[in-house]
């Protein structure tokens, strides 16, 4: 059974939000934050890398509003699509449950570290030219999040589509 995205994050930011906590405590705010960073960018790196290659013979622009899917999974976005075409996928999210149960816990400043900075290493998983660009979110106070993925023109995906 497939359990959505946003059930996992509940679940794992149970346990990293004490462990970050902890660790400003001891190493500072800004010495944690990149710790927590470094590990779970490498992790979310290499989910993006697998996620992408098990979208089999899908070209990329499909590959990029499945992910999208997957992040919303059950009822955890709600989004506007603004341009979806060869060579971009852009996205504005209008509300945002991950951020309101951050609101929750207290921690919506954990919840930009542990959730929302995972989004772009997870996106450079997918290789093969694409581009996250975000200057706006919601766990930010931001009334929207504007994803905006772009695909460099001059590569192809691991199966030659453009």
């Amino acid at each position: 059974m497939d359990i959505p995205l946003i059930e996992q994050v509940k679940s794992q930011a149970r346990v990293l939000i004490p462990l970050v906590k902890a660790l400003r405590k001891e190493l500072g705010e800004e010495r944690a934050n990149a710790i927590v960073r470094g590990a779970l960018g490498d992790l979310y790196r290499k989910y993006g890398e697998q996620w992408w290659q098990a979208q089999g013979t899908l070209g990329r622009p499909e590959k990029m509003a499945s992910a999208f899917e997957m992040f919303a999974a059950g009822g955890a976005l709600d989004y506007e699509v603004i341009k979806k075409s060869a060579d971009a996928f852009e996205v504005n999210v209008t509300r945002c449950r991950y951020v309101e149960f951050y609101k929750k816990l207290g921690a919506p400043e954990l919840g930009f570290l542990l959730t929302c900075s995972a989004d772009f290493s997870h996106a450079e998983g997918f290789g093969a030219g694409v581009r996250l660009t975000r200057t706006l979110t919601i766990m930010q106070g931001a009334s929207h999040c504007d994803f905006r993925y772009n695909l460099d023109s001059n590569e192809k995906d691991t199966n030659g589509h453009e």
